[in-house]
């Protein structure tokens, strides 16, 4: 018997543009069970696919976004870093050029059902929601567009 993979619903795939990054900020929930933040942006390539990583260049640990707020190169071609402007291939996360050659981005798992982009195997914090007229056990997942 297989154990049973967390699946959040992150936003609506129509929401995100094509060929464009779009970070969230999320909370992840620890095998401590501690609740941390948790910063990820979600790329929809041209090609209509999603991928997701964690938003921390591997070279000193600051947002991919910081600064201009952009995530792709000049080009459009790649992924950057605001502060060290290294570069990381859209599909594998692997750094192509700048201080941390041959490193990587860290992928999370998505999958997009039913027209919603989900985040896969990883644990957020939720909170439920309490309605006099619908006891239905329903969960929100607090989601901040970074």
């Amino acid at each position: 018997m297989q154990g049973d993979v967390n699946l959040y619903v992150i936003c609506a795939l129509d929401s995100l543009a094509p060929g464009q990054a779009t970070p969230f900020s999320l909370s992840r929930v620890t095998e401590e069970g501690e609740t941390r933040p948790f910063s990820i942006f979600v790329v929809r390539t041209e090609r209509d696919h999603c991928l997701g990583y964690v938003n921390v260049c591997p070279h000193q640990g600051s947002w991919l976004n910081i600064g201009d707020g952009k995530f792709f190169s000049e080009d459009g071609q790649r992924l950057r870093c605001g502060r060290h402007k290294a570069e990381f291939d859209v599909e594998t996360g692997l750094c192509v050029k700048g201080p941390c050659v041959d490193k990587m981005i860290e992928p999370v798992a998505l999958v997009v059902m039913d027209g919603d982009v989900c985040l896969c195997g990883i644990k957020l914090a939720e909170e439920e929601i309490y309605d006099d007229d619908d006891l239905d056990e329903t969960m929100e997942i607090m989601i901040h567009p970074g």
